[in-house]
């Protein structure tokens, strides 16, 4: 079963573009695991509706922050703004912040189609 179906935005899409390709896998893969089985080490709120998908591979601690687009009813998702390599144990707040703004500017443009 899948708890919801993951949308990646172009900054996110840019992001994954510059990391290697089993990085890239790997991150995928995660994301995967997580649309199906509600585990807080792949996918975990952080604050301001912005949540955060977990991947530790060689070494890298890569998070990609997302929010959830839940207004078609019929269907779930979790929109995937961008991607960063963590280098401290804290997630930035520029990052959340960044977050939340490419959230606003989503649901804005949404609004007026």
């Amino acid at each position: 079963m899948r708890y919801f179906e993951t949308r990646f935005l172009d900054e996110a899409d840019e992001f994954l573009a510059k990391l290697d390709q089993k990085t890239v896998r790997k991150v995928i893969y995660n994301i995967d695991l997580a649309e199906q089985t509600n585990d807080p080490k792949l996918f975990k709120k952080l604050q301001n509706d912005i949540w955060e998908f977990r991947t530790k591979y060689a070494g890298l601690q890569i998070r990609l922050l997302a929010f959830w687009d839940k207004t078609d009813n019929k269907e779930t998702l979790v929109i995937a703004t961008h991607g960063f390599v963590k280098k401290a144990d804290k997630v930035p707040g520029n990052e959340i912040e960044r977050a939340v703004q490419i959230k606003d500017k989503y649901f804005n443009n949404t609004l007026k189609r």
